[in-house]
């Protein structure tokens, strides 16, 4: 028993057990991680692939579907701007039946005049002059007008 004692205190003995030991401990450390990175990983890319799976299976139809939903909207957007066109011109047209709306359109756009009664239009006079830059030009011939615009338009680049 001596000899075991003694064999157990040696520096050998002990390098070896520790040796053993930390072999031990990195086969396990590298187990562990083997196992659980290989379960991972597979896991994780069978759900990758799911999920690109489908998002490429519904990525056309979900386009189409809001597509499709925008121009129902503007073709519903259009459906009721012509049913407004419509009433407004039916109530144009029940006006028209009306003699009195019509004899005031007739005199207010064509200017009539009942039989002895005296038409009168007034012009105001600031509107009929032409503007400054149409004075000079209205006596030149057309081309030269053309030009200037042409020279005035380099000018402003310059």
């Amino acid at each position: 028993m001596a000899v075991k004692d003694r064999d157990r205190f040696s520096t050998a003995t002990r390098i070896r057990l520790i040796g053993e030991q930390t072999a031990a401990r990195v086969y396990r450390s590298q187990t562990k991680r083997q196992a659980r990175r290989s379960r991972l990983t597979g896991r994780a890319a069978l759900l990758a692939l799911v999920v690109c799976s489908l998002i490429v299976a519904l990525a056309y139809p979900m386009r189409q579907y809001v597509s499709q939903r925008t121009d129902i909207a503007d073709l519903q957007q259009e459906k009721d701007e012509a049913r407004r066109r419509v009433e407004h011109l039916r109530d144009m047209k029940a006006r028209w039946q009306d003699d009195a709306y019509a004899e005031q359109q007739v005199r207010a756009r064509l200017h009539y005049v009942m039989p002895g009664e005296t038409g009168y239009i007034v012009i105001d006079p600031g509107a009929a002059e032409p503007p400054r830059a149409d004075r000079g030009s209205a006596a030149r011939p057309w081309y030269a007008n053309v030009w200037d615009g042409v020279d005035k338009s380099d000018a402003a680049e310059r």
